[in-house]
């Protein structure tokens, strides 16, 4: 008797695998990749420092760790893992906890005061239009920084519309109301921060203009802030020190709101822009912003609404801010 063409099955012999076995093996790298994405979202605030800065550098960019998510969940599609594409909900999780309340419009109408602050770039090539641009923004006040040469263009441009006015080195205060007690704050070797009391109608308020020290991104001392983070503990000493309870700090700080670094000053003041603003309102480059480094923080105000102006021929945006100063002292 002549064998069967086809061999009886054997039990010992393994089991095809189920076609829907695959999609829940494949992409465990894609997994851990996007567990790990989280991590970093989540446990920023515990980065090492050193060496380099790294917490610094990740946290200046971290909401940009949310492009990863449809990039994994791509990779998760390409490689038809199932297990990949619920992993990368966790990444998606984590972000939206962080950063979805920035994208509530908190706007409000009303307030008493509308201030700007601008970096202007001192190798700005129109600054006559720079300031004819910032005063046409209706603020009371203007605060600029990176002055330089072209100071005594902004002094002449900016003179009728605000008529008391001080510069301190490369940053300067515009006013519509009076200044007094104006003085420069000792935050760097060369006049980068002034202080003054603005005399509004609601009552006085203390206003400090900064610029605290650039960052540079080197291969051998990596995300370089130690210029900077000494600036910053400087000047949130010198506003400890102030009596006034109403006080804006208005400038460029070289660093956001979500660099621990900066929690001297952050965890003093209130950001208005998180506060009453729309979005992440990021002020640099000014060509493709990337973080928001420019700020308007305040303490014993509250901040109505918060915005970018448009682009000027400066490299970083203006900012604003309306503000309810409330019942002056």
């Amino acid at each position: 008797m002549l064998d069967s063409p086809t061999a009886p099955h054997r039990p010992d012999r393994p089991r095809p695998t189920g076609r829907y076995d695959g999609v829940w093996r494949r992409g465990r790298i894609i997994a851990l990749l996007a567990v790990s994405v989280a991590v970093v979202m989540l446990g920023h605030s515990v980065l090492p420092d050193r060496p380099g800065h790294l917490a610094s550098l990740v946290q200046t960019f971290l909401p940009w760790t949310g492009l990863a998510v449809p990039l994994l969940l791509v990779c998760a599609v390409i490689r038809r893992s199932a297990t990949a594409a619920v992993a990368v909900l966790v990444p998606a999780i984590a972000w939206c906890a962080l950063f979805g309340g920035r994208w509530v419009d908190k706007r409000a109408a009303g307030g008493d005061l509308t201030v700007v602050t601008h970096n202007v770039n001192e190798h700005n090539p129109h600054p006559a239009r720079t300031a004819r641009a910032l005063a046409d923004s209706g603020a009371a006040l203007v605060a600029l920084e990176e002055l330089g040469d072209n100071t005594p263009v902004y002094e002449r441009a900016l003179a009728s519309a605000y008529p008391y006015q001080e510069v301190r080195g490369t940053v300067g205060l515009w006013s519509r109301y009076p200044l007094a007690d104006v003085r420069t704050v000792d935050i760097a070797p060369w006049p980068r921060a002034l202080r003054a009391t603005v005399r509004t109608p609601e009552g006085p308020i203390a206003v400090y203009v900064a610029h605290l020290a650039s960052v540079r991104l080197s291969a051998t001392t990596g995300f370089g802030t130690d210029a900077r983070n000494a600036a910053a503990r400087r000047l949130a000493a010198a506003m400890d020190a102030e009596p006034l309870p109403r006080t804006l700090l208005l400038g460029d700080l070289n660093g956001t709101t979500d660099d621990d670094a900066l929690s001297v000053l952050t965890s003093r003041l209130r950001s208005a822009q998180d506060a009453a603003g729309a979005g992440f309102g990021l002020s640099w480059p000014a060509s493709f912003p990337l973080a928001r480094i420019d700020h308007i923080l305040v303490r014993g105000v509250e901040p109505r609404s918060a915005w970018t102006l448009p682009a000027t021929s400066s490299d970083h945006l203006p900012v604003a801010a309306s503000l309810d100063l409330g019942t002056g002292p």
